[in-house]
């Protein structure tokens, strides 16, 4: 039986689309090997160029493919694949490189070389390309969340960013094809869906009549299927009609993930983002009041050109005064190509990094503060890791809706089930819990204390207010 090993890097796009690419390879009679362990026939390497990291750790990480076997067929795909096609051709022992797009095509390339060893450079032009590439995934391998991709590329052309140049324009998957992958998976056990995209609050744009809320409440009809999570959702995307999914489906996760970047004014018009920080804290403020409890986690670049230390002051300020749940924070990098690249005023790394670690400590201090909220409180988490406790004691790690990691004991056969857990103790990272009760399959997500409470409050309150822009 030939074997495949793979390796992603960057986002949960990326490995949505690795296990998608995988499902290819399974249906032509391979079997799957670890990369860092077993000798493979073929290595895909799932390629990320977000910041200049990303290009480098993927080319290390080519080399040792082709280290490891050097009579291996090495195929690359993924945003730098799409970027930097000839630079990546240009590594001795590289076969294949296919970018974003076509990879439906990827096994007849790969029966191709088998019979004849010439570099193939199979990059397409992406800004050309309109319709979503339907790659289907019916499971995941060692996961009991799944990812259900409904959105490819982007149409904000940010200045620091490269993505909708590797991605292409904002295109939707078909809404059939969604809900027919969200039944198969909820068929194949799976409780929690999270919909994810290169910019997913984007879905429907290019559609007539059908949005991201629409869909959502045609996944809310969906029976058995328990949690729905958005990967991340602009600021600028967030509507009446979202405010009131978010209110009145019980299956909403009361987590969302919204890119803030910058918080200050100036920086964020040099961005290009489509909101002020104004805008953006109202966003949140109504969040919150549709959405009790709820964890808003957020990304911030830290040394954009231009920004002064006023500038970053009134950002740190901003960010603690909104008390994010988490921050992930990143420098700034350069990327070729963009506009950011060729502005002045480049911050210098000294100063970056130290902002990066201001940002993080506070980022951890704010993760702290949410987490001991709900010491006391019993939370619904679905376990996805087994773990060892110090004592040698079985043990679980999950996530509550509201995106709490919590370890407790109990033993492996508790992976993928619905878990009433008491919460002993919070920390950064992770919370400590106790298992209360395995909630009954049946038992329906409104019925449940935070369900049935959303459930109530809807009832009870009127339709949010329109929101300004």
């Amino acid at each position: 039986m030939p074997s495949v090993a793979f390796y992603t890097l960057g986002c949960k796009v990326n490995f949505y689309d690795t296990e998608a690419v995988w499902q290819l390879f399974k249906n032509e009679g391979y079997e799957q090997v670890d990369f860092e362990t077993t000798t493979a026939d073929v290595y895909l390497i799932n390629t990320c160029t977000v910041t200049n990291t990303g290009d480098k750790k993927s080319r290390q990480i080519i080399r040792r493919a082709i280290r490891r076997n050097p009579d291996a067929i090495i195929a690359v795909t993924g945003c730098y694949a799409q970027t930097s096609p000839a630079e990546i051709l240009a590594i001795e022992g590289v076969d294949l490189v296919i970018g974003t797009q076509d990879r439906d095509k990827l096994m007849g390339y790969i029966a191709d070389l088998q019979n004849d060893r010439k570099p193939v450079n199979a990059v397409r032009n992406i800004m050309k390309t309109r319709e979503f590439e339907e790659l289907d995934v019916p499971d995941f391998a060692e996961r009991t969340r799944a990812f259900l991709k409904i959105q490819e590329g982007c149409n904000n052309f940010c200045t620091f960013c490269i993505i909708p140049w590797s991605r292409g324009l904002s295109r939707s998957r078909d809404p059939q094809s969604v809900l027919d992958q969200a039944r198969q998976l909820v068929a194949a056990g799976y409780k929690e869906i999270v919909l994810t995209g290169i910019h997913t609050g984007g879905y429907g744009d290019d559609m007539e009549n059908y949005r991201l809320t629409d869909l959502i409440w045609d996944l809310d009809a969906i029976e058995g299927l328990e949690r729905i999570r958005i990967s991340s959702i602009e600021a600028s995307q967030i509507d009446d009609k979202m405010i009131e999914v978010l209110n009145k489906s019980s299956k909403m996760c009361r987590h969302l993930h919204i890119p803030l970047q910058a918080g200050d004014n100036d920086v964020l018009k040099r961005m290009r983002r489509k909101y002020t920080v104004e805008q953006f804290a109202e966003k949140i403020r109504r969040l919150h009041e549709a959405m009790p409890g709820v964890a808003i986690t957020t990304d911030v670049i830290v040394g954009f050109p231009g920004e002064t230390e006023e500038m970053y002051r009134n950002g740190f300020q901003f960010m603690e005064e909104l008390g994010f749940a988490e921050m992930h924070v990143f420098p700034y990098s350069k990327r070729t190509g963009t506009p950011a690249a060729r502005m002045e005023e480049q911050v210098d790394e000294e100063v970056k990094n130290e902002r990066v670690h201001q940002l993080i400590d506070l980022s951890e201090r704010m993760q702290l503060k949410y987490a001991e909220k709900y010491v006391g409180q019993v939370l619904d988490v679905i376990p996805e890791r087994a773990l060892q406790g110090p004592s040698g004691e079985s043990r679980v790690m999950g996530y509550s809706d509201n995106y709490i990691q919590v370890v407790f004991e109990g033993s492996e056969s508790l992976l993928g089930e619905l878990c009433r857990v008491k919460v002993t103790q919070a920390g950064v990272n992770e919370c400590y819990g106790q298992l209360v009760r395995v909630v009954d399959e049946h038992t329906s997500a409104a019925l449940r204390p935070e369900g049935a409470a959303r459930a109530e409050d809807a009832k009870r309150k009127p339709l949010p207010q329109a929101m300004q822009a």
